[in-house]
């Protein structure tokens, strides 16, 4: 998949509250990091989505990106409250005015956020790439079977590498290659 004018970058959750606990999350930041310098420098526009809600409320030390994360002047933050970050936010309106067609996202939490997110952009018929080594999660436990954040990080890219829809594009590419 190729970039175009139309790429967006999309920074997911990776907040100073979500990210304790999680896969690579010191890897995950740093390449982020690097994504958002790549995009800044190639023309594309990054957007940062923060969660809230009772335990992380706006403007609390855990709502606050990790300090390796810094938004330039100008670029659009999107607050959200539920998993999906076009649920009940002003995604779809940011997205709009910077006449996106395609996201490149990365973040956390991969089996929540990450994961209802990209197919929820999948829905609205953007093109989407998934930074497959930009995104973790923590480990967790489901009917007495234990998933590691990492099983987790890898089943996301893998479902989301055979993810179909009619005329659009999707992939799982790593962050050094991923095309802004």
């Amino acid at each position: 998949m190729t970039a175009s004018s139309s790429s967006v970058l999309l920074v997911i959750d990776l907040q100073k509250g979500v990210l304790p606990g999680c896969f690579d999350a010191d890897g995950v930041v740093e390449r982020t990091a690097a994504l958002v310098q790549r995009a800044r420098a190639e023309g594309a526009p990054v957007v940062w989505v923060q969660h809230e809600e009772e335990g992380m409320p706006y403007r609390s030390e855990d709502w606050h990106l990790v300090d390796a994360l810094v938004p330039a002047d100008g670029e659009p933050r999107v607050r959200k409250a539920y998993r999906d970050a076009f649920a009940d936010t002003e995604l779809d309106e940011v997205l709009e005015r910077l006449d996106a067609t395609r996201l490149v996202v990365a973040g956390a939490q991969s089996d929540y956020c990450i994961h209802t997110t990209t197919q929820s952009a999948a829905v609205r018929g953007y093109d989407v790439v998934l930074v497959g080594d930009a995104h973790t999660t923590v480990d967790t436990e489901w009917d007495g079977v234990a998933i590691s954040g990492e099983q987790i990080v890898a089943h996301t890219n893998r479902y989301f590498a055979g993810l179909r829809y009619p005329d659009q594009e999707f992939a799982v590419a790593p962050a050094a290659t991923v095309a802004l």
